[in-house]
């Protein structure tokens, strides 16, 4: 499943809410949960991984509504550590999570390119839209203009490319020729060449459609004899190549590659408590069970 359609698949939906929802017992059980000494978190957990976020929403005006405070915020003085981070992403409406991811990679020293890459390349351009309109609501500047600050070179060029959600798929059509003279144009910006014309690749990569991408990557692997992924890896490097392999990922298939992520967050010593958390989260009301299918799949059998 490539990833312009599968943000509208519902067999992937793993929250759907409940079906006899009421926001005020809700709202009373999580205030009880936290009243007095000691948290239930068990409580906390049942009721808010059981709800969508619409409902969550609804759960969060009711508690203000009944106990005059705001649930988040009570939430985040009673828990800690990973489970705080968990339910605080639970209680954010969805695009004020991404654009809070976004802005939370860009805050103090050093920037978290990889999480700016990943909401970036895998989004639509509604998506994307929707996300800008909240992170300048919610933190009073400009995603681009924050992106530009915080960035610079060719990585910075391909993350405001993306921004703009040029590669929205509308009719599914697919010039033939035009394919195959992209599939040149990047052979001849990399392989053919000493050196490596960046923006060729940025340009064609942000700005072309999905369906018309899957073509250009067929003609390109003819052409090269390797694919656009290997000529990626050995034309750059760092996060420009991060960026550039990770809207390949996505344009051939979504699923997978958030499969990789989660993957890749377990795997080893320790775990990548904001990879997991923020893909958990982000895709549960969208293709969740998708991903986890394809991870499935990619998971070697045991010996």
């Amino acid at each position: 499943m490539a990833w312009w359609k599968a943000w509208v698949e519902q067999e992937g939906v793993t929250v759907k809410g409940s079906p006899h929802f009421s926001p005020d017992p809700d709202a009373e059980i999580l205030y009880k949960a936290m009243k007095g000494i000691g948290t239930n978190e068990q409580a906390i957990t049942d009721v808010l991984t059981k709800r969508s976020n619409a409902q969550r929403q609804q759960i969060s005006k009711s508690f203000k509504a009944q106990f005059g405070k705001d649930l988040t915020e009570t939430l985040k003085s009673e828990l800690s550590g990973k489970f705080e981070r968990l339910i605080e992403a639970l209680m954010y409406p969805p695009y004020r999570y991404e654009a809070k991811e976004l802005h939370d990679a860009m805050k103090g020293l050093g920037t978290k390119e990889g999480v700016i890459i990943e909401i970036l390349a895998s989004r639509t351009k509604h998506q994307l839209r929707e996300i800008m309109k909240a992170y300048e609501e919610d933190y009073g500047s400009s995603l681009e203009e924050d992106i530009q600050a915080d960035t610079s070179g060719y990585l910075e060029r391909i993350l405001v490319c993306l921004l703009q959600g040029s590669r929205d798929d509308v009719s599914g059509f697919v010039d033939p020729g035009l394919a195959l003279q992209d599939a040149q144009d990047l052979y001849a910006a990399g392989e053919k060449i000493h050196g490596t014309d960046e923006m060729k690749f940025i340009t064609i990569l942000c700005t072309r459609s999905a369906t018309h991408l899957m073509r250009v990557f067929e003609e390109y692997e003819k052409i090269a004899n390797k694919s656009i992924e290997d000529s990626i890896k050995s034309e750059t490097h760092g996060s420009l190549e991060e960026a550039m392999l990770t809207v390949v990922k996505c344009t051939r298939n979504l699923h997978s590659y958030f499969a990789e992520r989660l993957h890749y967050a377990m795997k080893g010593a320790g775990t990548r408590d904001g990879t997991l958390i923020r893909n958990i989260v982000s895709r549960s009301e969208i293709d969740l069970n998708l991903i986890k299918s394809r991870r499935c799949m990619a998971r070697p059998s045991a010996a």
